[in-house]
């Protein structure tokens, strides 16, 4: 029986494509949005086989402490806890394609939050301010600690250039920012911390306050391994 030279050339690309398509990873994207912020809006790409990627669009609105608003757009580490439990909620709540938002006139605005996921088993999406499910907001909170460090070392960037006298006090609301848990994964700013504590023209109490969270960069690596 002859072949059909087009149905065999068809039968070829699916078969070239097919390991790629097994090679694609499930990947959940979250996107907070506040106008009012600093960055007004950023997205965190996570995909389940460990590549994460953030973005960020500065907002208009200018604040005092404000330091020289710009975009990011670069790769980043999740941890490891923090990606499974994602990728784990998604799975167990229809891939978030779910109303999952609180549903109470008198909560605070805190910005617009939604959650993406797809892949070969499915795809979803939920949208909220306040999750009804106190665990899906706290793993939102943790993407938010995840996004304030990044922009914590975007700042500590355009200080170490422009103004070493303010790396003190950013440092410093680092350290609490860390301490109350609003900020996390401190290996993705490591480079930045080791910036300022080999710089010997940073005063003495910031480079110590640099070197102190290196040490905490090393602890969370050293956890993950």
């Amino acid at each position: 029986m002859r072949s059909h030279p087009a149905l065999l050339a068809f039968v070829v690309s699916l078969l070239a494509a097919a390991p790629l398509a097994a090679q694609t990873p499930a990947r959940i994207v979250y996107t907070f949005q506040h106008p009012q912020l600093q960055p007004s809006k950023y997205t965190i790409t996570i995909d389940e086989n460990g590549a994460a990627h953030f973005t960020s669009q500065p907002g208009l609105a200018q604040q005092d402490d404000d330091v020289f608003p710009a975009p990011i757009d670069r790769d980043i580490r999740i941890d490891e806890t923090l990606s499974a439990s994602l990728f784990r909620y998604a799975r167990a709540h229809s891939d978030f394609a779910t109303d999952c938002s609180r549903r109470q006139s008198n909560l605070a605005f805190t910005g617009n939050r939604t959650l993406t996921y797809t892949g070969p088993d499915g795809h979803g999406s939920c949208a909220f301010v306040w999750a009804g499910d106190p665990t899906l907001q706290n793993l939102a909170d943790q993407l938010g600690a995840v996004a304030l460090t990044i922009e914590f070392g975007r700042r500590l960037d355009v200080e170490v250039q422009h103004d070493r006298l303010g790396l003190d006090a950013e440092l410093q609301s680092l350290q609490d920012a860390v301490k109350e848990r609003r900020a996390s994964d401190l290996p993705n700013i490591a480079e930045q911390l080791q910036t300022i504590a080999d710089d010997q023209q940073v005063m003495d109490r910031a480079r110590k306050r640099a070197l102190a969270l290196l040490s905490r960069c090393e602890t969370a690596q050293k956890s993950s391994n």
